[in-house]
């Protein structure tokens, strides 16, 4: 069975600064929370860093060409804001802004459209210093940061994001605290929440007053619940945790309203939600939309971790211990179409991470990858034809880097990295998602 895509899908692949770029401390570049958080003994995996990663900062030339070779017509990666500002406002590093024109101006030598993530979890360490995330002065550095990229790189780039998973920003940085900053505060956590929300609001009026036909949105990694016992404690869990999940994200930018289910919950805790603020939070063209897997619940607790102990015996796992549920992609795009009426979807990431072994000959026979890949795009374009306004898709990603916490060992790309050479050799799962990008369909097993 082969399954067509829309006429002029759009296809790519993606990246972030912090996992790919590496020269951490060269050329002016700042110290970001990441940079100070990787540092830090104990924090990630096997104590790996994000200082050299995959060199792209380097390398993106070459890097550019692979995309070439495997049909990539369009690249999402995300700006550094300390390369740019070293404290996070101020006195622009130029080397900086040149770097970022090479990497566009090659990429549309390349016949490569790039699309810009401004904000990919690397806040600039002065700016966490002076207060972070969860003080509100925070938000006009943001819009000035933005103000700045558009400026500069607005003549050639038209797809502009503001932020990646600002609930990971939030919940994994200021509740968990496992990723950068590593703060564990439930208060700071919602607060950082309301105020990225409201700079992305600042952010989106900056961009369209430098250039009004920019198209900006933010991405968001959606959380679809998943009931297994069907028990009404279960219920009541995934209640408040689509909310926290998606509803403090979703509901002030696309439909300029805040959860009230929050609020009551959290009462002493909560944001002080401002009618105003919600106004300005209120914009948008398109939402990213990302996806990996669904949040099985059974029994008023959640079934996910990033080891064995979580698993159940029904459901194929990958590396990461992430349940390959491609149906609750399809539910996902479905509930961000029609609960939250999104004008646009841009399937922003999805993607898997797999025991992937290079053979002798350099190659990467990663069979689990293309079978995730097709269920998936399966799954879309089942969206697509019952009316989901989707129109586009990029694959997780571009080459194996560093996986924040995780460190190197999970491998996400359509690229194999050998990180002791920098040596790339692409994928079988690269080779298929070129062909499928060249025909603009997916051929599904029998």
């Amino acid at each position: 069975m082969r399954i067509k895509f829309p006429k002029d899908f759009i296809w790519g692949t993606a990246t972030a600064a912090y996992q790919v770029e590496g020269a951490w401390n060269e050329d002016g570049k700042g110290e970001s929370i990441w940079d100070r958080f990787c540092h830090i003994p104990g924090h990630i995996e096997r104590d790996e860093n994000g200082d050299i990663a995959c060199d792209q900062y380097h390398r993106f030339p070459d890097d550019i060409q692979l995309m070439k070779e495997i049909n990539i017509p369009n690249y999402r990666f995300s700006l550094s804001w300390p390369r740019i500002f070293p404290s996070g406002s101020g006195t622009i590093n130029q080397k900086g802004i040149d770097h970022y024109n090479r990497l566009i101006d090659t990429l549309l030598e390349t016949g490569i459209k790039p699309w810009i993530t401004l904000y990919h979890w690397d806040l600039p360490q002065a700016l966490h210093d002076a207060g972070g995330w969860p003080k509100r002065e925070l938000t006009d550095f943001f819009a000035h940061f933005a103000e700045t990229a558009v400026s500069h790189f607005g003549d050639r780039v038209t797809r502009w994001m503001t932020f990646n998973e600002p609930w990971v920003v939030a919940f994994m940085g200021y509740d968990a605290g496992i990723f950068a900053p590593g703060i564990r505060d439930r208060k700071k956590a919602f607060l950082t929440a309301y105020h990225l929300m409201l700079a992305h609001g600042k952010a989106y009026n900056a961009i369209k007053a430098v250039k009004p036909d920019a198209h900006v949105g933010f991405t968001h990694n959606f959380a679809n619940y998943v009931n297994l016992s069907r028990d009404a404690a279960s219920e009541e869990y995934i209640r408040f945790k689509w909310e926290e999940s998606n509803g403090i994200f979703l509901q002030p930018v696309l439909q300029g309203r805040y959860p009230e289910l929050i609020l009551e919950r959290l009462d002493r805790i909560a944001p002080n939600v401002n009618p105003d603020d919600l106004k300005v939070m209120n914009r948008y063209d398109f939402i990213g939309l990302q996806y990996y897997m669904d949040m099985l619940v059974s029994n008023g607790t959640q079934h996910f971790g990033m080891g064995p102990d979580n698993v159940l015996p029904f459901y194929d796992y990958t590396e990461m211990y992430w349940p390959v549920t491609p149906l609750g992609f399809y539910e996902s795009i479905i509930s961000l179409a029609t609960e939250y009426q999104a004008k646009e979807i841009v399937v922003t990431e999805n993607g898997s991470a797999w025991q992937d072994v290079l053979t002798p000959e350099g190659r990467v026979h990663d069979i689990k990858r293309q079978q995730y890949l097709k269920a998936h795009l399966f799954q879309l374009w089942r969206a697509i034809e019952d009316g989901a306004p989707v129109t586009g898709y990029f694959a997780w990603t571009f080459l194996d880097n560093f996986e924040w916490a995780s460190g190197y060992r999970p491998r996400f790309g359509l690229v194999y990295t050998d990180f002791p050479t920098q040596r790339r050799y692409i994928k079988d799962s690269g080779y298929l998602f070129g062909r499928i990008i060249l025909n603009n369909e997916v051929e599904l097993d029998a």
